[in-house]
């Protein structure tokens, strides 16, 4: 068994029938963040010892009979962001070097309580502010694919561990494509539920007990390096959990095992105006012709009539006003609240005309960002796209579309380009469908190939 690469659903199956224990499964991880995180850089704030004690507790409890849950015993890591008991959350911000929360975040405590052990958390952008995972405290994360580029951000830190085997799976956010976007870099899988799905608290530093104003397109997510994991891991976080009392009162279904033949997808290559290289276009294209031929109806998107553009400005304007909001002092000129109203009015116009788009599609398959992982620059630098120079705050243009309008979208690796990079693909379905479009995904694996490991790792 290949440990450190193999499926979360498998070593915790392996585990629970004794076939290898917890502290040989922490260990595989820790030989490979050894051997590969002084490159890479994704692991920050390592628990060494605190893990090894979770890890034995956990097999001193199977030899006892008791099971702690469906995670028993299985590693893991946690983006920079998430409060935890006893482990330090920064989100590589130098006033948060030292802060440590007094009690677990909802989606940490729901992954310990499924007997979940946690081993450190991973590298973010300063602040989550940006699509390089790099900050004053812990430096830069690199490809695990190629050094020299970038493993997207913020939750670079968490895609690039998962692909070079350090941890086999780890939980995001997503405010602008944070999840989708390093996740399509990197080669492994990462799911944004639909908005109010997974619970925002504790997701964020918070030593003030300040009032919550993120409150809107934030959304937590896994990252893994197959589909059963997402589903497996999405499972356990989402849900109510009394204290964001924005979730949805819904009930977290099972992953369907769907045939291809019953689908109906929509493809778009590309967005109007918005830029993608010919590789990742082409990719859109190719999965759609092997999906029609394996009996799926498949038809060119005709979009929504909205101007993309100005849902990104809006998009945009919604978070500046929120992150405005969250600031100590209020500054001297305050948006007056009716903007705030105008500004979600605008936003519900996008949101019905994709939810009408998707009443005729189970699925939209379109690109995750526009461009493979990119080499490591200055924010706001220009990015090359075939060779032109596209705008750096591009970068997430084609995921955040569905930051703006709530909707679950995930990216799945399907295959490289020819400098050897992962090509990520997005796949977006309707509002509160996230196993369904789970199942579409698992459907397609075979098509588009699924996880492939780094060289060299």
């Amino acid at each position: 068994m290949d440990i450190a690469f193999s499926s979360t659903v498998d070593l915790a199956m392996a585990i629970a029938a004794r076939k290898i224990s917890a502290v040989e499964a922490l260990d595989a991880h820790l030989a490979q963040i050894d051997s590969h995180n002084e490159a890479v850089n994704a692991v920050v704030s390592l628990d060494r010892e605190g893990a090894r004690e979770r890890a034995k507790k956990a097999d001193a409890a199977l030899v006892r009979g008791e099971a702690l849950g469906p995670l028993h015993g299985v590693p893991f890591t946690l983006k920079d962001m998430h409060e935890t008991a006893g482990m330090k959350t920064t989100v590589g911000f130098p006033p948060f070097a030292d802060y440590m929360a007094k009690e677990d975040g909802p989606v940490a405590g729901r992954l310990k309580a499924a007997g979940g052990v946690l081993m450190a958390k991973t590298n973010v952008a300063s602040m989550l502010s940006d699509w390089q995972s790099n900050n004053p405290l812990f430096g830069r994360t690199s490809n695990p694919w190629n050094l020299e580029r970038t493993s997207g951000g913020s939750s670079g830190g968490a895609a690039a561990a998962i692909a070079a085997g350090m941890t086999p799976f780890d939980v995001g956010t997503d405010m602008q494509d944070s999840i989708r976007l390093p996740a399509a870099f990197c080669g492994v899988y990462g799911l944004k539920p639909t908005e109010h799905r997974v619970s925002l608290a504790g997701a964020f530093p918070n030593p003030g007990d300040a009032a919550r104003s993120v409150r809107l397109m934030s959304c937590v997510g896994p990252l893994a390096r197959s589909v059963d994991d997402l589903s497996l891991i999405y499972r356990i976080i989402a849900g109510s959990d009394g204290r964001d009392t924005d979730l949805a009162p819904l009930p977290v279904e099972d992953m369907p095992k769907l045939e291809l033949k019953t689908l109906r997808i929509a493809f778009a290559p590309t967005f109007p105006g918005f830029p993608v290289t010919d590789a990742i276009g082409a990719a859109v294209e190719n999965i759609a012709r092997q999906l029609q031929s394996a009996g799926a109806t498949v038809e060119k998107a005709n979009l929504p009539k909205l101007d993309l553009h100005d849902d990104l400005a809006q998009g945009g304007a919604l978070i500046g006003m929120m992150m405005e909001a969250a600031q100590p002092e209020p500054p001297d000129e305050p948006a007056p609240v009716s903007r705030w109203f105008e500004a979600l009015a605008r936003r519900d116009r996008s949101i019905l005309a994709w939810d009408q788009f998707l009443e005729n599609h189970h699925a939209l398959l379109c690109p995750v960002a526009m461009t493979t992982a990119f080499s490591h620059c200055e924010p706001g630098t220009p990015i090359k796209v075939d060779g032109k120079d596209q705008s750096y705050w591009m970068l997430p243009a084609y995921g955040a579309v569905f930051n703006y309008s709530g909707h679950p979208a995930l990216s799945m690796p399907c295959g490289q380009n020819s400098d050897g990079l992962p090509i990520g693909l997005q796949l977006v379905g309707r509002r509160w469908s996230e196993s369904r479009l789970l199942g579409i995904a698992r459907a397609m694996t075979p098509l588009t190939g699924g996880f492939s490991r780094p060289p060299g790792y």
